[in-house]
């Protein structure tokens, strides 16, 4: 992972210790790591649309053309569809995740973060 220390200052600042962050980056961090302690912790055993809506938000902020160039839209576009579909079939690797981070914090510089975010109350996970 290229920016772990910045990705763990988000966690740090931003992430509650329960519910979701009232920062994108927050929420997008902890969302990623939501999904990779589902996979690897719990082979997705408790997958269910909340898992969803954590995966389709990174998907929403990052698909961002005004900041990764169209590569790295694909890749994240990749990335996400590989935890959208792995229900079944947890995504393992480490790879993955930290390259989401990755593009979180690449996304804050970009945008020179925080961003405030209204909190998703359809959202319990």
């Amino acid at each position: 992972m290229k920016y772990f220390e910045q990705a763990k200052e988000i966690w740090t600042k931003y992430v509650p210790k329960n519910g979701q962050s009232d920062i994108v980056e927050g929420e997008l961090i902890r969302a990623i790591e939501k999904l990779r302690w589902e996979a690897q912790s719990n082979g997705n055993g408790n997958w269910d649309e909340g898992f969803e809506m954590l995966a389709s938000y990174i998907l929403e902020i990052l698909n961002d053309n005004d900041v990764f160039k169209l590569d790295t839209l694909s890749e994240i576009q990749s990335d996400v569809n590989t935890l959208l579909t792995s229900e079944y079939e947890p995504y393992l690797e480490d790879d993955l995740y930290d390259r989401l981070a990755d593009r979180v914090i690449e996304w804050h510089f970009a945008k020179k973060g925080p961003i405030k975010r209204t909190i998703n109350q359809n959202l319990y996970r």
